[in-house]
């Protein structure tokens, strides 16, 4: 591996991984307090928007933040997962394999989460939508708990900081291979609107 430092993780990605993180822990720790409904709620909305604009940056955001740079197929994950029991691991400087999965089931669970939400805030139907929202969240609990865990696997395997490069969008790779661009204006755009919706909340 090479060891030049490169750009992989825009700020827009960065933000966007670390705030839907901050609002699901916060949304499922008040699930159950009647007195925190409102701030549950809040972030609940709060995780709908952010998927939302990552769809969006999923087609039009950098190089390792476009669907199309881990789009994998079952053989791909296989592979993947094989190689980490070999302890021969492939890698990627973007997402690998079994990362792009969890990063799609989270984005689809975050969304049934959401609506089934909405549903039972609403109250639009009957007690099925408080089953199916506990069933959802405690579903996208479980992905979380597997992708902390693989990525830890995946520092430890690789040696490197996966956990830190998503903080600081550094890793260490190819130079061709740098985003370049970290769109500063794009994340602090995003960091700031998130920040303002909780803050008009309270």
């Amino acid at each position: 591996m090479s060891h030049s430092k490169i750009l992989v993780w825009d700020l827009p990605t960065r933000v966007f991984h670390w705030a839907l993180a901050a609002s699901f822990v916060g949304a499922f720790v008040t699930a159950d307090s009647e007195r925190f409904r409102d701030v549950h709620v809040m972030l609940g909305y709060t995780m709908v928007g952010l998927i939302a604009f990552r769809l969006l940056w999923g087609f039009i955001g950098t190089r390792y933040a476009r669907f199309e740079s881990f789009a994998f197929g079952p053989r791909a994950v296989l592979a993947y997962l094989g190689s980490l029991v070999g302890r021969a691991p492939q890698h990627y400087i973007g997402h690998n394999p079994a990362g792009s999965w969890a990063i799609y089931l989270l984005l689809a669970l975050g969304l049934l989460s959401g609506l089934s939400g909405y549903v039972l805030y609403a109250e639009l139907t009957g007690e099925w939508a408080e089953e199916a929202h506990e069933t959802v969240a405690n579903a996208m609990l479980a992905v979380v708990v597997v992708h902390v865990l693989g990525v830890v696997a995946s520092s430890a395997l690789h040696r490197e900081n996966l956990i830190g490069a998503m903080i600081t969008g550094w890793k260490y790779g190819d130079p061709d291979a740098d985003v370049r661009r970290a769109h500063w204006v794009v994340g602090t755009v995003l960091l700031s609107t998130v920040a303002a919706y909780w803050a008009g909340a309270f």
